[in-house]
């Protein structure tokens, strides 16, 4: 009989507030922040996240998060390179988009929402069609990640005005090669590359007006350019001197109060407001001032001087100075840096990670600009900025009205322990202690703590004790929240702590080489009430000295020993009562971390920093086995507890591990057997805790995400699940071999092409969106097997009719039966093919394409004329052909065969399509003269409500109203 064991299964991450790994939104009232592989939406005013946007089995990082203009779609990027569009009304993903080969690292809307613009690690950039859901086109010119990108609306006066197409505009990118290029999408080609400076540019942004950019980089400067509008209206000319134009022309660099990276950069969407982040824990904001402004500053200055002058020299002589002056004011013109004067500076509580701008909706009442930022310690703050004030008295200054910190730890969860019914959970790190409710993984109390190192719940789950790097056991009382007691247990870090299994004791061991027992002893709360409810308190009865410093205590369950791990790399077992030596186990070539005991006291584990986990015998202290458990240094290890309350008694010797390389592991210690690898984390696994029921197991990490691994119903077995990981394996080994073929130019790959050898295929500028992924392979194999099988049927039924038709059939022989899967649908073969390609993303339709051999291509193009005669998704049938037609052209052109498919193919999709294209025109014919009438009505309704208006009111009345609900209809 295989033996079977149960699989555990991740539930939500909690403890995170947002994570540095990307950018994060603010809308004035809800942020979306990242968090690891999630998107989280917090509520900042109650500090409550709202939802949770997690995509089951979706591991990677989240890198970008951007709203689109259309304000419940969301574009939010991964470090595998995939972008998903999320709807955040239904916190679902509307669309996948798979393209790059490294993390998406910058996103960019158009005005209305319809296509996205994304850079990558790779060094490429790819336009996506929203609507069509499709990629449109790579672009390939940067030689290091893009940091930023922004469209540029092309200012078209030139085009008439009863055309209907809208130009395909500019867009401009900053990457850290120093570059800032300017594509122009309509020729699909860079025309323009400016050396922005000497080192990386990591942001940069335009103006609302769209023609200033300001660009940072990695040595602190922040330059300003001019986009020349006119220049770009005209397109690429050459000047007099022969040169090509310019169209981004350097302004000036204007002045920051510190040197360090410019990491953001972003202007208010309508306020004059520029921001900009260059140092680590503050952003500066600089107000823009009209021109006006200056203009009147400077007249006010040359007032001051005149007056000087008049006091200085008398009456005669400022004559002279006042026409001088004047003649002065007239050549100087306002310069750019008097437009952008430094404001205030918002100094934050930790590191900033992004920052920004909130919509004015929320903060329009009072006339304050929100700046939202968030930091690198996992906490959101919302600052305020008072509007500029004529008063000289005090200087603007920022306050903080909104902070989320509390759901999660600044610093590392360092320890977790459980309370003996699983029911609170205490994770502590440098500085901060908190317990969770683990039903409903909200945190329930936060008390300050030290650099936390381990810590346990006291007898009666009232108190927690907790040792820190200073060497106290500090002893807090959970229902007051209260620090209750503070030990100077030791002159070292209190590396571990174990309450006895009688639980009247505890056991403490420390770098300072001692290990010391403690009693508990009980004293009331409050000395006047005698009934009130009694507090532990720790009294140290003995101390046992070591040799070396000790790194982990463990009682054995039994209450008959004691293990002690020791800096040499050797455990020593004592007996409990006597103290007198019983065992050393020797044999790990770095120390041990940790080390737990069977509940039948008859095994040891214990995990070292030699990434080894050895299982020993407690009656004679021999080595069962050594197993290499992990790639980096084993953290901890726990066995796994069994449910007392079900009867079942047998003591498991199932273990858990974590480590530094980031997993957490299930191993079967009789087997010697690795049940589970349980991935999640992004950060090394510093903590482990074990239900005491034996239903979960929780892990807490440098990534300060606290995560639970629920028991499920469902048997595991070894042998599958080995299969299932080198299943994995493989699946991603195809997709990658698939992908390989065009290293990015100067990558320095094998293969990779000369930036100079232009005549390679590599070095196009502008190439196809493709990616190969598990899930284009398998939609590829699904239509292959429904065009086999469907062909198999056709080909049956021809047979058929042809031995009918010959006679060679008596009337009694009945017709084929029809193929299983077509008679369960019950469909035609072609209906069934045309199921199948429908089911397929239309994100991933064009790779699931380009898998398909040629044979199943031109079998294809059978069925795509059958849809096209029947008029049968004819949007999908367009999509196909015409990409199946420019993918295949060389073959399609020399294949004879081919002809008899194409040309009905050709009458029944243009009949389909003049049919589509009318229904379309009809439609759009109805809106317009729908919105004619409602202008009409408009217009009278004015006339009825006022008398003396002329018709040129009435006209700037509309506008206004149709200003506020812009409604753009496209053809």
């Amino acid at each position: 009989m295989v033996q079977s064991y149960l699989r555990h299964g991740p539930t939500e991450a909690f403890g995170l507030v947002c994570s540095a790994s990307s950018n994060s939104h603010y809308d004035g009232k809800l942020a979306y922040v990242p968090a690891l592989e999630d998107v989280l939406v917090w509520d900042v005013k109650k500090g409550q996240m709202l939802a949770m946007w997690h995509e089951t089995g979706h591991r990677a990082e989240v890198t970008s998060i951007l709203r689109s203009p259309q304000k419940d779609i969301f574009a939010v990027g991964y470090a595998d390179g995939s972008i998903r569009l999320w709807s955040a009304s239904s916190t679902s993903v509307i669309a996948t988009f798979n393209g790059h080969k490294k993390a998406v690292t910058a996103l960019a809307f158009d005005e209305t929402g319809t296509r996205l613009a994304s850079g990558s690690q790779d060094t490429d950039l790819i336009l996506w069609d929203v609507v069509g859901e499709s990629g449109l086109y790579r672009l390939r010119g940067h030689r290091d990640q893009i940091t930023a990108i922004r469209f540029v609306r092309p200012v078209a006066e030139s085009a008439p005005s009863t055309s209907t197409g809208t130009a395909p505009g500019y867009l401009l990118t900053a990457s850290k090669d120093t570059f800032l290029k300017l594509w122009d999408l309509q020729t699909q080609h860079c025309i323009q590359t400016v050396v922005a400076h000497r080192s990386e540019v990591w942001t940069m942004d335009l103006n609302p007006e769209q023609d200033l950019v300001f660009t940072g980089s990695g040595e602190g400067e922040m330059k300003a350019w001019k986009i020349d509008h006119e220049a770009l209206a005209q397109g690429l000319r050459e000047t007099e001197t022969g040169e090509v134009t310019k169209f981004i022309h350097s302004v000036t660099t204007l002045p920051l109060a510190s040197s360090h990276r410019v990491s953001q950069i972003s202007f208010h969407p309508h306020k004059p407001y520029l921001a900009v982040q260059s140092h680590d824990k503050s952003v500066e904001v600089f107000r823009i001032r009209t021109e006006d402004e200056i203009k009147k500053k400077q007249a006010r200055r040359r007032r001051r001087a005149k007056e000087k002058e008049l006091e200085k020299k008398g009456k005669k002589k400022a004559e002279d100075a006042d026409t001088h002056m004047d003649a002065e004011h007239d050549e100087k013109d306002v310069d750019l840096a008097d437009l952008f004067t430094p404001y205030l500076v918002v100094r934050a509580s930790g590191k900033i990670r992004s920052f920004d701008f909130g919509d004015e909706e929320a903060a329009a009442a009072k006339g304050n600009t929100q700046l939202f930022v968030a930091l690198s310690n996992n906490a959101l703050e919302v600052y305020s900025i008072p509007p500029p004030t004529k008063t000289k008295d005090a200087p603007p200054e920022a306050a903080r009205v909104f902070s989320v910190d509390l759901p999660g730890h600044r610093t590392d969860v360092r320890t977790l322990c459980l309370s003996s019914d699983d029911a609170l959970l205490a994770s502590a790190s440098n500085g901060s202690l908190k317990i969770w409710n683990m039903k409903t993984t909200a945190c329930i109390r936060t008390m300050d703590c030290g650099y936390a190192i381990c810590s346990t719940f006291l007898p009666g789950d009232r108190q927690v004790a907790v040792g820190t790097k200073s060497g106290e056991i500090l002893i807090y009382d959970i229902a007051s929240s209260s620090l209750v007691d503070t030990i100077q247990a030791h002159s070292g870090t209190v590396w571990s702590m174990h309450v006895r299994p009688d639980e009247q004791g505890l056991v403490s061991g420390s770098a300072d080489k001692d290990v010391k027992f403690w009693e508990f002893e009980k004293k009331p709360a409050n000395s006047d009430n005698p009934r009130s409810s009694s507090l532990l308190t720790l009294v140290h009865v003995r101390t046992l000295k070591m040799t070396d410093d000790v790194l982990s205590v463990r009682y054995s369950p039994n209450g008959k020993l004691l293990a002690v791990a020791l800096l040499d790399s050797t455990v020593k077992v004592f007996y409990q009562d006597t103290l007198k030596f019983f065992l050393s186990l020797y044999g790990h070539k770095l120390p041990v971390l940790s080390m737990d005991i069977s509940g039948d006291s008859k095994l040891i584990v214990t995990c070292s920093a030699d990434k080894n986990v050895k299982i020993w015998g407690l009656d004679f202290g021999d080595c069962h086995k050594s197993i290499f458990a992990h790639d980096e240094s084993v953290m901890q290890v726990a066995f796994e507890r069994t449910d007392t309350r079900e009867g079942d008694t047998k003591a498991s010797h199932y273990f858990w591990t974590v480590g530094k390389d980031k997993m957490v592991k299930y191993w079967d210690g009789d087997k010697f057997e690795n049940i589970q690898k349980l991935e999640g984390h992004h950060g090394e696994v510093w903590a482990l805790a074990v239900s005491h029921h034996g239903k979960f197991v929780v892990t807490g990490s440098h990534d300060k995400s606290i995560r639970v691994w629920e028991k499920l119903d469902e048997p595991l077995f070894l042998e599958e699940e080995r299969e299932r990981e080198l299943e994995a394996l493989y699946e991603a080994g195809v997709a990658d071999t698939l992908n390989r073929a065009d290293a990015p130019i100067g990558s320095g790959a094998p293969g990779a092409t000369d930036p100079s050898a232009s005549t390679a295929p590599d070095a196009a500028e502008t190439g196809a969106v493709t990616k190969q992924t598990t899930e284009t392979l398998m939609a590829g194999e699904r239509i292959m097997e429904a065009l086999e099988l469907a062909d198999g049927e056709r080909e049956a039924q021809r047979e058929y009719a042809e031995a009918r038709a010959k006679g060679g059939l008596a009337e009694s022989v009945a017709p084929p039966p029809k193929h299983p899967v077509l008679a369960a649908y019950d469909v035609e073969p072609e209906e069934y093919v045309l199921r199948v390609v429908e089911k397929v993303p239309s994100t991933a339709l064009y790779d699931a394409l380009l898998v398909l051999p040629f044979g199943k291509v031109v079998s294809l193009m059978w069925y795509l004329n059958v849809w096209a005669q029947k008029e049968w998704n004819i949007v999908l049938t367009s999509r196909i052909i015409f990409f199946l037609l420019k993918t295949h052209h060389h073959q399609i052109v020399a294949n004879r065969v081919m002809r008899t498919a194409l040309i009905p193919l050709r009458r029944h999709l243009r009949a389909g399509l003049r049919r589509q294209k009318d229904t379309v025109a009809y439609n759009l014919a109805a809106l317009r003269f729908i919105q004619r009438r409602t202008d009409a009505r408009r217009t009278a309704e004015f006339y009825e409500e006022d008398e003396e208006l002329t018709e040129e009111k009435v006209r700037e009345k509309i506008a206004e109203g149709k200003k506020r609900k812009r409604v753009s209809i496209k053809a």
